[in-house]
């Protein structure tokens, strides 16, 4: 496309836009609506999901091991859990660190009650690896694998909050899906009308540049441009909006709210919007041109 025509056509598109005021505001509002959402949403799920992940972090599968088992076959054991894809990080408890960990919860404030068993671990068969996984939904893949190695007596494992985890990472992800949904099908039809009332407005002229030889990609073009200048602008105007928006609560929540803020902690903006401004771009534009398309399929005959 030369030059030219490339202007002639963006001039044409913001013509369009300017001579269907209503129609226009109304798709931009709603392709704002739509994109505020969907930011809305994504970040909620890049927070929850790094909630969740630091939730994951703390659930440990715990492998015990048969009593008098050789330290050499439990190093075996513990090569053979790292090879999973499944593990992120094990950490061996020998039975003198879990003898120390418990002495220090259960008798805090009475240490001589403990000293009895100075010569005697009550935690002598005790040892075991702490296993924490990449992914808390495969936890019981692991767990199955494990309980198949020789010399493993018993693998403890955190079944419930594991399922409370993964059903809550798919509930957010089943809701911002329907959302986002309902609200691109109103854009394009919005934007569908938009496109409709324009080539009505312009049906004259279209058909005198079809008898002075006007190919068919020139007559098209301008209204894909329109479409896509109202999916460009209803997407900048929400992305300011949220970042604006995002900053403003981070900060809010750190200062009013000190007991949340120590207990979660918000994934920095920068790194939220670097993925978001350009999904966000791809999907205002592409909803912008699909419409567009869509519409000129049915009502112009070139």
């Amino acid at each position: 496309m030369k030059l030219r025509t490339l202007f002639y056509n963006i001039g044409q598109g913001m013509k369009n836009i300017r001579t269907n005021k209503m129609f226009s505001i109304a798709s931009i509002a709603t392709m704002t609506a739509c994109i505020f959402l969907f930011g809305l949403f994504f970040s909620l799920g890049v927070n929850f999901s790094s909630m969740v992940k630091n939730a994951e972090e703390g659930v440990a599968v715990t492998v015990f091991f048969d009593e008098g088992l050789p330290q050499e076959q439990i190093d075996k054991i513990g090569e053979a859990i790292r090879g999973r894809q499944e593990v992120d990080n094990v950490k061996y408890v020998s039975p003198e660190e879990a003898w120390a960990t418990f002495r220090q919860e259960y008798f805090p404030n009475n240490p001589e009650l403990a000293e009895g068993f100075a010569d005697d671990n009550p935690l002598a068969n005790s040892a075991n690896f702490e296993v924490y996984l990449k992914d808390v939904s495969r936890q019981q893949i692991l767990v199955d694998f494990i309980k198949q190695q020789q010399g493993v007596r018993e693998v403890r494992q955190s079944e419930l909050t594991a399922k409370t985890l993964t059903d809550f990472n798919s509930l957010i992800a089943f809701i911002s899906i329907v959302v986002v949904l309902i609200l691109v099908l109103v854009s394009i039809f919005l934007i569908s009308n938009t496109i409709t009332v324009g080539i009505s407005v312009r049906k004259e002229e279209i058909a005198i540049m079809k008898l002075i030889g006007a190919r068919d990609n020139f007559v098209r073009s301008p209204f894909i441009v329109e479409g896509i200048l109202i999916g460009l602008i209803g997407s900048v105007i929400p992305l300011i909006l949220l970042f604006i928006l995002y900053k403003q609560i981070i900060e809010y929540v750190s200062n009013r709210f000190l007991a949340l803020s120590s207990m979660m902690t918000f994934v920095p903006a920068r790194q939220v919007f670097v993925l978001l401004i350009p999904v966000a771009l791809v999907l205002g534009i592409g909803i912008g041109y699909l419409g567009s398309r869509l519409t000129l399929k049915r009502h112009l005959n070139v």
